[in-house]
């Protein structure tokens, strides 16, 4: 008998989003359990080892870090998400990583301070998807036809902009029509629509408020 697979998760979370849409996609049933991050259970900090999300159990084991959970669920699940040749699945790998690093770059972004430092994140995003416009297919997936782990890695950073582009309009995204199918076919992937909950962008626009950040500000203004 299989081993039961719980989902240890934060309804914020983008790498959190990346396993459930893998896991979806495969077609494997899991059981979410949603913390707060803020005030960790116990019972999470003896099997997190850097206090982060996702942590998936297989049974009574436990392990970290959303890249880890991939290639665990890869080499364990059927509907492989990667492609078979070598070196296309090490670029997509690398992809992946890259879209960390994006990631990365959008918690700049919503945490910048001021106007000067929330500016030369918009120009480091802009790079970033400069890059990406280049070498996406987005026909309608990252390399044609077929849905991949790199797909399930850029589902979550879309979705961040659904809740900026409601604040303003910065352009970070502008004049990338490829970017643009593919943003467009991700938001209604079935997998990654039931990554998140109905309330997300409620609560990522609360979570931008207390970030008392430049952006937060904009947020206050467009509300107003």
């Amino acid at each position: 008998m299989a081993a039961r697979l719980t989902l240890i998760s934060h309804k914020l979370c983008p790498y959190v989003q990346r396993a459930v849409i893998a896991l979806t996609e495969k077609g494997v049933a899991f059981e979410r359990i949603d913390i707060d991050l803020a005030n960790k259970p116990d019972w999470f900090v003896a099997i997190s080892p850097l206090g982060k999300t996702p942590v998936l159990q297989i049974g009574d084991r436990a392990i970290f870090e959303s890249a880890v959970i991939l290639e665990y669920l890869e080499e364990t699940e059927p509907k492989p998400l990667h492609p078979v040749d070598p070196l296309t699945r090490a670029e997509h790998r690398a992809w992946i990583e890259f879209g960390s690093a994006v990631l990365n770059d959008i918690a700049g972004f919503y945490a910048a301070p001021d106007e000067a430092a929330f500016k030369t994140r918009i120009l480091q995003l802009e790079r970033r998807f400069a890059w990406l416009e280049v070498r996406v297919a987005a026909s309608p997936w990252f390399d044609g036809e077929s849905f991949s782990l790199v797909d399930a890695a850029f589902g979550p950073v879309f979705r961040y902009f659904d809740v900026f582009d409601e604040i303003a309009s910065f352009g970070i995204l502008a004049g990338k029509p490829k970017l643009a199918r593919w943003r467009k076919a991700l938001a209604s992937r079935p997998s990654a629509l039931s990554a998140v909950s109905a309330d997300y962008p409620a609560l990522l626009r609360e979570f931008l408020k207390r970030r008392n950040s430049w952006l937060s500000g904009l947020q206050a203004r467009a509300a107003a």
